[in-house]
């Protein structure tokens, strides 16, 4: 059930698979945030990148979230919803100058720097354009987050951000440029990350900076902790979004920093398991090794998997009468990585719709039309009210801009 609609319903009317999200579970994970950030000087960014259907979107923005955006595409998608720029950050390691020109066009409210090389860019394009642009440096603060390599990004290794042992001579430069504001600092460890422990010790590296940064006469008034936090997909202990937030404002506050703004940059844990992925039992297929329930969602879909061994949650959307097996979750893409969940334990048959857990995160946003394989529809789901959020793809579509040059071969 989801909002109440039985999820076999939704099968039914949209097929599968399908992308299905409710308002309510995003509204009720992002109140945990702005509800523990009222009355404190902080303020919630949401990170697009997790989610950023524009009905995901603008239920956000109704409800006063700043965005934090990694391209102009975000920035495009945060303005069709009706999100308000001047409360956005544009973060990213590659911002080109057309974006970075668009951004300052549409008023933009900071860049999160990640280079000397682009700070001199923003530096430039500003100037082009008669415009000064307020920017936060983000800084590498070699944090480990104990998360997984490809979501860690706080390490020295890491190609995030300035390192912390050349923050203070980056900062100076960036003062001294004619067509910069310096506003803030930023860091961000991480994603996926179920401790509070390693924001502490980040937030402390960042807070001397911030110090040192006074004594050089360059202050600051924002602090830009990042997002992170992350959400159980098995069986993780995962902290309240408001312990994390009355964590870190108190221990700014504590460090006599109250003054100054806390954001943080929530995504995953906003729409991760606000959303699942509907899909159907295609083939059940036993080999001499194990018995595969092949279904007709792939890896293209949902990529988490493949990608990063993820783990999400499988189950079936009915009762049915019988002994459960072990099998592997498979998808009919041409690749041995095209798994969705290994060794579960289900009683399923051919036509069975199989619910994937926690897909509202990193579900959509990094799915592809490999194979020729049509994107899934997505569905929200407000109030018992089902609303076509994007229509699924189709064959012609997939190919339509493509005609012109065949056609033109002969």
């Amino acid at each position: 059930m989801i909002e109440g609609i039985p999820a076999t319903a939704l099968a039914e009317e949209f097929g599968t698979p399908a992308y299905v999200y409710s308002s309510a579970a995003i509204l009720n994970a992002f109140g945990r945030y702005s509800d523990a950030c009222e009355g404190r000087n902080a303020s919630v960014y949401y990170a697009v990148k997790a989610n950023s259907n524009l009905s995901v979107l603008r239920i956000l923005a109704n409800v006063n979230a700043g965005f934090d955006i990694v391209s102009g595409g975000e920035l495009a998608r945060v303005i069709a919803a009706g999100g308000d720029p001047a409360r956005a950050c544009f973060s990213g390691v590659g911002k080109t100058s057309d974006e970075i020109k668009t951004a300052l066009l549409n008023g933009i409210g900071t860049f999160n720097v990640e280079s000397i090389g682009e700070l001199e860019r923003i530096n430039r394009v500003s100037w082009s354009i008669g415009q000064r642009a307020r920017i936060s440096l983000r800084i590498n603060p070699d944090v480990d987050a104990k998360t997984h390599p490809y979501i860690s990004t706080g390490l020295r290794e890491n190609k995030f951000g300035i390192a912390y042992a050349d923050a203070i001579a980056a900062y100076k430069r960036a003062a001294n440029m004619s067509n910069l504001e310096v506003v803030g600092i930023d860091c961000h460890i991480g994603s996926q990350i179920t401790e509070i422990s390693p924001y502490i010790e980040a937030l402390d590296r960042v807070l001397d900076l911030v110090e040192k940064l006074e004594e050089a006469s360059i202050p600051l008034r924002k602090i830009d902790v990042g997002g992170g936090l992350g959400i159980s997909y098995r069986d993780e202990k995962v902290p309240d979004a408001r312990e994390l937030v009355g964590a870190i404002v108190s221990h700014v506050e504590g460090r006599g920093h109250g003054h100054r703004e806390v954001v943080f940059e929530p995504g995953r844990s906003v729409v991760g398991n606000a959303g699942v992925l509907l899909t159907r039992v295609e083939h059940i297929k036993p080999s001499a090794e194990k018995i595969f329930v092949i279904v007709d969602a792939a890896m293209n879909d949902l990529a988490r998997p493949s990608i990063y061994g993820a783990y999400h949650r499988i189950t079936g959307t009915s009762e049915r009468l019988g002994e459960e097996f072990v099998c592997d979750v498979v998808g009919p893409v041409c690749e041995s990585g095209d798994w969705l969940g290994k060794e579960r334990r289900l009683n399923v048959d051919v036509g069975d719709v199989l619910a994937i857990h926690s897909c509202g995160a990193y579900g959509f946003t990094m799915s592809s039309n490999y194979n020729s394989r049509p994107r899934p529809i997505e569905l929200m789901i407000d109030d018992q009210e089902v609303r076509v959020a994007r229509p699924r793809e189709t064959l012609e579509s997939l190919f339509a801009a493509e005609l012109a040059g065949m056609r033109a071969i002969g």
